[in-house]
């Protein structure tokens, strides 16, 4: 059997972030929504209605091309795309076939080894991205079906990428760093949990050195990066066998559903042409067309992209692992850059938010989101730099603040933490300290300065951590 390589391509459907539907008034945000709330006539497709496209949304999927290097057409259509479907209220999809919004992008991206590290750099062309709304769900219950409309009309952005990817994991680090990207500038959430993001991942096989694109097998809507690994891995077996009881690649195109609870595919339909589909400009929609002037307009407003982002934490000092942590959360990366803005000190900043905060929400199991805001976190800051409690003290207040929901000052009056600076009462405490530990203070005048450490330990452990660590080493110092 020749050596084969695997060639994989992927088209993901990515909901814009616009409050309203592509082509209606509705409302775009239809989580958790009772079902069939958020439609009305336009987005069910009655008869007489006219479809209005969305600016806003248009907007978001020209500043994501720019985002992917895509070169603006500056000439471009809707098209109907035909297919039944229950759930696809019109009997067509209003799409972009010929005359797209996008095309020729591509994206650098980063292979990330077991350690955190980067260990290769690849880049995947990107063929076009095009417009379109998306359908509605359906939901299977036993030899019943039942149609939610409310998804019906929502702006989906479609990106298609070139064959370039060579393995799952290829697949899944492209698809990580799409997503940063479209994140990063407000194009779309990428909410996968919400199914904001969904992907569709064609994968063949061919002999290694040639060139040609043998038939291929599309896996339909992937809505995790697990899942899309998990499926791109079992159909490259069953391909490989394939090929080898046939002698060869397969004969056509097919279709396959990804079944996660059993972790297979199975044969949904032979794959559909764009002849199936009956394409023709959407009569109801004037093409759009853009000046150079209109491109380079929304070019200004491009965001820095997660690469540029993580460059910059790591010029920092933060280590690259941690640096694609603050990229990925922008949660966390609110407060990680708050704190640095106030304290300078990237070390100081890694340590609060990355260590400390990380480690007590985790150990709550909750989101970063459900912990201290930014400004909660910048009172604590500020809580130390005047001196009211210490470092160590502040280290204990975060927990609280992260287990009770309480701000620093609520926790540090409540549970009387402030930091004791009294020049007086650390004198006190500090000559007790010595009457206490002769031998340690011998061995101190003997040349041994690790000995203070038990002077200043038992001073602290009087004062319950309160003692300013500061004055008590001053201090200590002047009477010895």
């Amino acid at each position: 059997m020749p050596e084969l390589e695997v060639i994989i391509g992927l088209e993901v459907h990515a909901q814009m972030s616009t409050k309203t539907k592509m082509f209606c008034g509705c409302d775009n945000d239809a989580f958790g929504k009772a079902p069939n709330t958020t439609v009305c006539p336009i987005c069910m497709g009655h008869p007489g209605t006219l479809p209005t496209p969305n600016a806003v949304a248009i907007d978001k999927a020209v500043l994501a091309s720019l985002a992917l290097e895509c070169t603006i057409n500056k000439e471009n259509h809707f098209d109907r795309k035909h297919y039944f479907y229950p759930d696809l209220p019109m009997g067509f999809q209003i799409s972009q076939f010929d005359f797209p919004l996008s095309e020729k992008g591509t994206v650098t991206y980063d292979i990330i080894d077991d350690s955190g590290k980067v260990s290769d750099t690849k880049v995947c062309g990107i063929t076009r991205l095009h417009m379109e709304n998306d359908a509605g769900k359906l939901t299977h219950k036993g030899t019943t079906t039942l149609c939610d409309y409310n998804r019906a009309g929502t702006p989906l952005m479609e990106i298609v990428t070139e064959p370039d990817l060579r393995s799952e994991q290829e697949a899944v680090a492209f698809a990580q760093e799409l997503r940063r990207i479209l994140i990063a500038v407000n194009a779309s959430q990428a909410d996968m949990f919400k199914g904001m993001m969904r992907f569709d991942a064609s994968i063949s096989l061919r002999e290694k050195g040639t060139e040609k694109l043998n038939p291929r097998s599309e896996i339909k809507n992937l809505n995790s990066f697990k899942a899309l690994e998990r499926a791109l891995q079992y159909e490259e077996k069953r391909l490989r066998k394939e090929w080898e009881d046939n002698d060869g690649p397969r004969k056509g195109d097919i279709t396959v559903g990804w079944q996660d609870d059993i972790g297979k595919t199975r044969l949904l339909r032979e794959k559909e042409t764009a002849d199936d589909y009956r394409y023709f400009p959407e009569p109801d929609i004037p093409p759009l067309t853009f000046t150079q002037e209109d491109i380079d307009a929304v070019h200004a407003t491009l965001p820095k992209l997660p690469r540029a982002q993580k460059e910059d934490y790591m010029d920092m000092g933060i280590d690259e692992k941690q640096a694609l942590q603050l990229v990925d959360q922008s949660d966390l990366r609110s407060i990680f850059d708050a704190v640095y803005a106030t304290t300078k000190d990237a070390k100081r900043t890694s340590s609060l938010v990355l260590m400390q905060l990380l480690g007590f929400l985790n150990a709550e199991e909750k989101e970063v989101n459900d912990g201290p805001d930014p400004t909660k976190i910048l009172e604590l800051v500020a809580k130390i730099d005047d001196g009211t409690i210490s470092a160590n003290t502040g280290k204990d207040v975060l927990q609280k603040m992260v287990e009770t929901g309480k701000s620093a000052s609520e926790i540090i009056e409540a549970e009387g933490m402030q930091q004791i600076s009294d020049d007086g009462a650390i004198e006190e405490m500090v000559q007790k300290a010595i009457d206490s530990n002769p031998k340690a203070i011998e061995d101190f005048k003997n040349g041994n300065e690790k000995a203070l450490g038990a002077i200043v330990g038992f001073v602290m452990k009087e004062s319950k951590g309160q003692a300013n660590p500061g004055k008590v080493n001053e201090i200590l110092k002047k009477k010895l």
